[in-house]
């Protein structure tokens, strides 16, 4: 469960840093998305069919973001680089995090992500993860916008999560 959680907060993070009206836009269609977490073995795959809107959706509604909760919670450009630095409390813990994403964001693009937990939550002091991601086409037939799929997990629908997600003030 703590792996589904902290693959969660990757992805928000990876669709933030691609979605965000001032930086690069992830193309509308099918996304591979890989994820590789420090102290882990192997990786998490998944697939996104997304569009502008979802993207859009996303960014407006992503979790852990609203005020109360996040003192710090920026992006920026760096040359050819997006750096995404948050500091949130949740549960009780003070998440500090800096990623670090580079690449042609409407085809693929690769993400670094370092976060250190004060108190460590759940045993975890800190995590490292990569994330790497691929435009692979259109989306399948049956998908809508915002759906994604892991193997070994029921499909989801990030649309309808966000939409039931409280408005941030």
């Amino acid at each position: 469960m703590r792996y589904v959680a902290a693959f969660a907060v990757l992805f928000s993070a990876s669709i933030a840093a691609a979605a965000t009206s001032d930086m690069p836009k992830r193309k509308s269609g099918l996304w591979e998305i890989t994820v590789s977490n420090s102290g882990t073995k192997g990786s998490q795959a998944m697939q996104q069919c997304i569009d502008e809107k979802s993207d859009d959706l996303t960014k407006n509604n992503m979790p852990g973001t609203e005020k109360q909760s996040c003192s710090k919670n920026e992006m920026r450009r760096e040359g050819n680089k997006v750096v995404t630095e948050s500091v949130c409390k949740m549960s009780g813990t003070t998440t500090t995090t800096r990623g670090v994403f580079t690449g042609q964001f409407d085809s693929s693009y690769k993400g670094d992500i370092k976060s250190t937990y004060e108190p460590p939550l759940h045993g975890m002091k800190e995590s490292a993860s990569t994330i790497e991601a691929k435009w692979v086409g259109a989306c399948k037939p049956g998908q809508k916008p915002g759906d994604i799929s892991m193997p070994g997990m029921p499909n989801i629908n990030m649309n309808d999560m966000m939409k039931n997600m409280p408005k941030r003030p």
